[in-house]
């Protein structure tokens, strides 16, 4: 399954060099975590956030308390 790239991994097709997507970490991305918003998206269309160990919990807590469909949590390719 292809990912969709956050904005400030464009670029990057190394996972050798992909960042977490939590504002001002600057880590190496180990996770994906995969969601939609309902209120814009079809049930299909998966967005992603990028996280680092640290904020793997912390993106996820967050799509969840803002009410988005979080779907999974998967190991970044």
């Amino acid at each position: 399954m292809p990912y969709a790239v956050p904005p400030d991994n464009a670029g990057r097709s190394d996972p050798e060099q992909v960042i977490c997507s939590a504002q001002k970490c600057r880590q190496l991305a180990h996770w994906a975590v995969v969601w939609n918003n309902p209120k814009i998206h079809t049930p299909d269309r998966e967005k992603i956030w990028t996280a680092c160990d640290d904020h793997r919990d912390t993106l996820r807590d967050y799509l969840m308390a803002h009410r988005m469909n979080f779907i999974r949590v998967d190991p970044v390719p």
